[in-house]
């Protein structure tokens, strides 16, 4: 069976994602320095559903130690999702940002030059690449914000542009995962990812929004829409992302150096409004959010072109938003306990 090596494996992606290799059939062993909150709970957690998945404790800022592991390990694909994760935290401690995040995914890339030239590295990167997208007309609907010109919504074409320090470290792994490619003839490969949402994740107001509004809802927290509240974003399932991940590694030889658009794409959007009101209906309960200035680089509508992973990867979203929603709010009334720092 093939190995996988999942950088950030006790986080909320890397769990699911782990969990769904061994399923099927993979040796999957799993990297994590444990620094953010919920990951030593799913940790525990996919150590119960798999014992046989392996875990080491380390921070990719370590050079030797991502090296040694590497050389130990000797998987056939990595999955690089470790990584700083929150816009609003770049900009308070950008020199953090940037080391975990650009410097941390160098480590990544040497360790698999050096000790495993022959693996398949995944990198998960992030739809902030194209920045704040100003050139491209936007306009304002009964459903949130949409692009005017793009129904589509924004394919791998579209110009990069970061901005926000979170823009620029996640850019730096983005290109170094591409040109790795190029100048070493290693398969590496981008991934510029969506909201993702799902159970295992533990939203915070700064990252993860669709499980925050969902935990918050539930538990009487006091929910913020920064702006107008008709921010619209695509969504994507985590095990709907899993599967993309399994897609690239089927078509690993196609897709080197290349980058990818993934998530919800035009059919799985959501506007801030529309998921309070969905909750409200959902949990027979009113929200009455309080409103505060639009945070800098937020833009007013994302949405990806999934074509080029749906033609190349033969994969596309099988899970609505309605049925995910529903699925995240079952797992956090289920889990509770999970929550005990938010309970009032």
């Amino acid at each position: 069976m093939p190995s996988i090596l999942i950088t950030g494996g006790a986080g909320f992606i890397g769990v699911n994602a782990a969990l769904h290799f061994a399923e099927q059939g993979w040796d999957v062993a799993i990297l994590d320095n444990l620094s953010r909150r919920g990951t030593e709970q799913n940790l525990s957690w996919v150590q119960e559903q798999r014992p046989d998945i392996a875990f080491h404790r380390l921070d990719i800022r370590d050079s030797e130690a991502m090296a040694t592991v590497m050389a130990t390990v000797k998987p056939q694909m990595v999955l690089h999702l470790a990584g700083q994760v929150a816009v609003t935290t770049s900009y308070t401690q950008p020199r953090e940002d940037f080391e975990i995040n650009a410097l941390g995914s160098f480590n990544v890339l040497e360790a698999i030059r050096l000790h495993a030239p022959e693996a398949f590295m995944l990198n998960a990167s992030t739809n902030k690449v194209y920045g704040g997208l100003e050139t491209v007309p936007v306009q304002k609907t009964d459903r949130g914000y949409v692009f005017t010109t793009l129904p589509q919504g924004v394919s791998e074409a579209q110009p990069l542009d970061f901005h926000s320090p979170y823009g620029c470290s996640k850019g730096v792994a983005d290109q170094y995962t591409i040109d790795y490619a190029r100048i070493y003839d290693l398969q590496t490969c981008s991934f510029r990812q969506s909201c993702i949402y799902g159970t295992r994740q533990f939203g915070i107001e700064d990252q993860g929004w669709v499980a925050w509004f969902s935990i918050a809802a539930l538990l009487g927290r006091q929910i913020t829409l920064y702006g107008d509240g008709w921010q619209t974003r695509d969504v994507l399932n985590v095990k709907d992302l899993a599967r993309a991940y399994e897609a690239a590694w089927q078509h690993r030889d196609q897709i080197r150096g290349q980058a990818f658009n993934i998530g919800g794409g035009p059919q799985n959007t959501l506007c801030l409004r529309d998921l309070l009101s969905f909750l409200e209906e959902e949990l027979a309960l009113t929200i009455s959010p309080r409103f505060a200035e639009a945070r800098p680089g937020d833009q007013p509508v994302f949405v990806c072109d999934i074509g080029k992973a749906r033609q190349q990867l033969g994969w596309e979203p099988q899970i609505g938003v309605d049925a995910g929603v529903r699925d995240l709010i079952r797992w956090v009334k289920d889990n509770r306990e999970l929550f005990s720092w938010l309970q009032p």
